[in-house]
């Protein structure tokens, strides 16, 4: 009797490949990782084959599960395909995500969501954490990623954050002068957090650049402008804590939170590997 692969079995092979984590990819398929561990060892019996070196530390591919893993996406691909059927739409999920919550993640979380499923059709809008939630709360969108704000409750923590003071490596800040701030325009909640931390610590400031995005305050930040407060996951290589040795005073952590309403099944499914995929680029 010839051997036939299960769909299952290369979905969660698919995840953890692409998560480079057990833990991750449980949350992404909703199940155990007791579940998925057994689910790779029986693809590798079938296979013959070592897929996946398992370590305390790391998982990572071996040369054979390097050599299955674009075998295994053309599996997935013609799978949802005949699936979908041609006269089917796409499923729409809209997603907004906070600026200072998005950081390195968001390039991997739409990598990751595109190869799970060629049906599903993206909307993702970037911006202030109050203003994703006011859109959210108005139903136009399905789900947010924000920075947890004031006495908001409910949700899935994703990460939490711990901010500094960043700036480039060569910036000095003369004694006597006021500290030249890099932030985003007002409503932003990390600029509300770093002004009252100043005033509080009766540190003069003065605005040195406002950027519309976190891009452009981080660009600002490298060239050498001015102090930017920035969570160390976004805080690109160039950019170091200047804290510490101006005494500056601490900014403390900050949770980013998953709200979601969405019901249907590829959306849920979408959004379990958000939040694992998240999760896994985070602690990374």
């Amino acid at each position: 009797m010839t051997a036939t692969l299960d769909i299952a079995t290369v979905q969660a092979f698919l995840l953890v490949a692409d998560l480079q984590s057990f833990t991750r990819a449980a949350e992404a398929l909703g199940t155990t990782q007791a579940a998925v561990s057994l689910k790779l060892q029986r693809l590798e019996t079938l296979l013959g084959k070592r897929l996946v070196e398992r370590s305390p530390r790391a998982v990572k591919l071996t040369a054979e599960g390097v050599a299955f893993l674009p075998r295994a996406r053309a599996l997935m691909d013609a799978h949802d395909r005949a699936l979908s059927g041609e006269a089917e739409t796409a499923q729409l999920l809209s997603l907004g995500i906070s600026d200072h919550a998005g950081g390195s993640e968001l390039v991997p979380l739409l990598e990751r969501l595109h190869a799970m499923s060629s049906t599903l059709a993206l909307a993702v809008t970037i911006g202030f954490s109050r203003e994703m939630l006011d859109a959210y709360d108005a139903g136009r969108v399905d789900a947010v990623i924000v920075r947890q704000e004031g006495s908001r409750r409910g949700g899935e923590k994703l990460v939490e954050d711990t901010f500094g003071w960043f700036a480039s490596k060569r910036f000095t800040l003369p004694t006597g002068d006021a500290l030249p701030l890099a932030t985003l325009a007002p409503p932003c909640g990390v600029r509300a957090i770093a002004v009252r931390a100043l005033d509080k610590a009766g540190i003069p400031w003065r605005e040195r650049f406002l950027g519309g995005g976190v891009t452009a305050v981080v660009a600002a930040a490298l060239a050498g402008l001015a102090v930017a407060p920035l969570a160390r996951r976004i805080a690109p290589p160039g950019l170091v804590d200047i804290g510490p040795v101006h005494k500056l005073p601490p900014l403390g952590t900050s949770k980013v939170m998953l709200h979601s309403k969405v019901s249907d099944p590829t959306s849920l499914a979408a959004l379990r590997t958000v939040a694992a995929t998240f999760r896994s680029v985070a602690g990374a």
